[in-house]
Order: structure tokens, then C-alpha cells, then sequence
């Protein structure tokens, strides 16, 4: 039987912070895209559990010349994960034939958000998220416990994430991976090893 493992951020769900520069720059802060933002911030801190959410949100904050209301800035930090339809749907058939997991490197404000408005526990048996992990991908010591945690067969395994890296990770350990781009492509990857016949 194979098992198949999910990425969330950039998989099932998308990535979208508009909401979050335009309120930094809104209160004076020089950032165009995520990138400026995440790179200023502890966000490998916070996603390996050693960096509070509050903490985080300070950290952002200060990027601002102006302050920003506390409760705006965690609304517009966390809203910028929506759910992807056709992916969770795809999830949802895979789940009904396969064991499916979730492998991912999340904070502790963004699983709750998820947790409220998706509820992804509901999507896999499942979740080794990187805050608790104390490690996060690619680090080869995640894939190790997700092996343990799963009681996973590397070579009964398939991995879907958006980062080349991350995937590259995941092959060194004997795991079919692939990069998802889009959620045809992906359909037709797992039809192609025999796992959504159904399509999307």
C-alpha cells in the first residue's frame, strides 16, 4: 500500500499576502513582496518552535514606522493562507483508498487558523508539523520522524511539495517526490503512479 504525504503551504493551500504588505505599508514599512518581509524575521525561529506567534508579530511590527493594532497585523498574517479546492478535494479521494499525511513547516498562528477554517486533521491520518518538531524541512532529521511518526516505507511513500529542496530532501531518503506546480499537474502525477484514477 502506498502511503502519500502532502505539503500545506503553497499545496493545499495558496499563498496570498496582499492583505499583509499592504497593511506594513500602510504604516510605513519598505516592503514589496513576502520575501521583504520574511527575510527581516526570525520566521525559521518561529517555525521550528522556539518563536512565539506573539513574538513573531512583534518582530513585524517593527518593520512598520507607524504601529499596527496587534489583532490587524495576526488577521492579516494568517489570512494569508486560503484553501485550494481542487487540492483538498484531491486530498479527500486519496484519503478514502491510501494513508495520507501532512509534512509541513507551519507556526503555531497559521495551523490554528488552518485548523479553524479547513480543519486539515480532517484530510490525513496525521500531521507532523515543524514548531513541534523542533526541526523543519529539509532537514533530513524530519523526514526521519515523519518515517517513525507514520510508521512510513520510504519506498511506499509519495511526497508533494512546492519546494525543489524539500522534495530533494525527501528522495536522499528514498521517498517518491515530486514539486507541485498546480493541481492538474499533480492530478496526472498520481495517475501516472496509480494513485487518482478519478482525476480531478
Amino acid at each position: 500500500m502506498v502511503d502519500v504525504v502532502f505539503d500545506i503551504g503553497r499545496v493545499l493551500v495558496a499563498l496570498q499576502p496582499d492583505r499583509l504588505l499592504g497593511l506594513l505599508r500602510e504604516h510605513g514599512a519598505a516592503v514589496r513582496t513576502l520575501e521583504d518581509v520574511t527575510s527581516r524575521i526570525d520566521l525559521t525561529g518561529h517555525e521550528t518552535g522556539r518563536l512565539s506567534g506573539s513574538q513573531l508579530l512583534q518582530q513585524i511590527a517593527a518593520l512598520a514606522p507607524q504601529p499596527i493594532a496587534v489583532r490587524a497585523l495576526e488577521e492579516a498574517w494568517v489570512d494569508m493562507l486560503r484553501p485550494d479546492p481542487a487540492m483538498l478535494q484531491l486530498a479527500d479521494r486519496l484519503r478514502a483508498r491510501h494513508r495520507t499525511f501532512l509534512l509541513t513547516n507551519v507556526g503555531d498562528l497559521h495551523w490554528m487558523h488552518l485548523e479553524q477554517v479547513v480543519g486539515l486533521h480532517r484530510y490525513a491520518s496525521d500531521v507532523l508539523r515543524s514548531d513541534l518538531a523542533g526541526v523543519m524541512k529539509p532537514d533530513p532529521q524530519i523526514y526521519l520522524e515523519a518515517e517513525r511518526r507514520f510508521a512510513l516505507s520510504p519506498a511506499q511513500t509519495v511526497f508533494i511539495d512546492d519546494r525543489p529542496e524539500n522534495v530533494d530532501a525527501a528522495c536522499a531518503r528514498g521517498w517518491q517526490a515530486f514539486v507541485h506546480r498546480d493541481p492538474a499537474q499533480t492530478a496526472a502525477k498520481l495517475r501516472a503512479l496509480g494513485l487518482d484514477p478519478e482525476g480531478i
